[in-house]
């Protein structure tokens, strides 16, 4: 499938340092949430306002009588002219609510947060985002099913959004990047560390090609309870909440509920009845989810103007090219090999020993260097414990 047009266009922040400054200080005052945070600036405009006002005046709007002592105290100033060095040496910028850079999709959910700490191509702010969530235990299933609908609509001009996590959210990060498609990834911890710290060149990768955004200060630490909060930036980004595998009570799971509070569209791939992995996504279709085979089940549920959007962008032809739709098993040329991609399968995995012993009229030297070339060409992966797949 041809490959996503990929631009990198990056927006100037519009703050300027002094605004920068008092934005940091807002979002640093102690004990002052993210709602209390944004009807302050609803009410006085700018967050210079804010530290103008006085305890009484502060007090009116709703916050307590400790928070309005610490806004009017300016006690934040010191942790924010820190922040904005480490801005400044981590090469990011911030975006503020009022900010035109700032996703007019996340800003209407009920709790935006006031800033968001960004590296990377801030173009892709205004792009159409789909999340795609999952468990950190996917199955061989799972993960091929996210690299083909990833893959897809990734060139297909969609941004792919999720929280770089183990298992499907890498996936699905991985598999935009290999199409030079549009990614964005967002933290639970400040956006200048990396959590887990396996993946640390994948988040490099990100902040040159894709995007890295975080509501939380810079060098704040993954604690546990940051990442449900995260979960509903990344379905307030998104036009939709794509989920592959993950148990009832999953992660993925608070993400969906999430994303119907926010009036997103919730997609599910359907799974194994059998797997535990598949009880979060097939409860979500019982309950009205869109079940997702393919990527223009996806794209038939947009509203007009994101699907007006996606063609601006470049959307590929609707249907995918013949080509690929004939499925790999097209393209090996050798008879050992079409046997082989005759014997896998996508979604269950086959050991070296048991492939071996199932093709009698091959030797293992030249069964070996068929599934080798077969890798080569991305047509078969290679799982741990010499396990083999098929690629979807």
């Amino acid at each position: 499938m041809t490959g996503a047009v990929q631009t990198h266009e990056t927006s100037a922040p519009v703050l300027s340092p002094d605004d920068q400054l008092h934005w940091l200080a807002l979002r640093m005052v102690p004990g002052l949430g993210t709602r209390k945070s944004v009807l302050l600036i609803e009410q006085f405009r700018t967050p210079q306002a804010i530290f103008r006002a006085s305890r009484s005046e502060l007090e009116a709007a709703g916050v307590s009588g400790s928070v309005a002592q610490s806004i009017a105290s300016g006690c934040s100033f010191e942790d924010a002219v820190d922040q904005q060095q480490r801005l400044n040496q981590f090469g990011a910028v911030l975006i503020a609510v009022s900010d035109p850079l700032y996703p007019a999709r996340l800003k209407q959910i009920f709790d935006p947060p006031p800033v968001l700490f960004a590296k990377g191509r801030l173009d892709l702010l205004d792009s159409v985002m789909l999340a795609i969530v999952g468990t950190r235990r996917p199955t061989a299933y799972g993960i091929a099913a996210t690299e083909r609908l990833a893959t897809d609509l990734a060139a297909a001009q969609f941004t792919i959004v999720s929280g770089m996590a183990r298992g499907i959210d890498t996936a699905a990060h991985r598999a935009a990047l290999k199409v030079e498609g549009n990614t964005a990834t967002v933290f639970g911890c400040g956006v200048d560390l990396v959590y887990p710290s396996e993946n640390r060149k994948l988040a490099a990768e990100i902040a040159e090609k894709g995007l890295l955004l975080s509501e939380f200060p810079m060098g704040a630490p993954p604690y546990p309870q940051n990442f449900p909060i995260r979960n509903r930036i990344i379905s307030g980004l998104s036009a939709g909440v794509l989920v592959v595998e993950g148990a009832q009570y999953s992660g993925s799971a608070i993400t969906a509920r999430l994303a119907m509070d926010q009036q997103r569209e919730v997609f599910a791939v359907p799974g194994n009845i059998t797997s535990r992995m598949s009880w979060g996504p097939n409860l979500l279709i019982k309950q009205g989810a869109k079940l997702v085979q393919e990527w223009n089940d996806i794209v038939v549920e947009l509203a007009p103007p994101d699907r007006r959007k996606l063609i601006i962008a470049g959307q590929p032809q609707l249907q995918i090219a013949e080509g690929a739709a004939a499925g790999p098993e097209e393209s090996p040329q050798s008879p050992v090999k079409k046997a082989l991609m005759g014997k896998l399968r996508p979604d269950a995995p086959i050991h070296l020993d048991e492939l071996l012993e199932s093709f009698e009229y091959h030797s293992s030297s030249e069964l070996i260097a068929a599934l080798f070339d077969l890798e080569m060409q991305g047509l078969v992966r290679q799982l741990p414990g010499k396990n083999f797949v098929k690629v979807w």
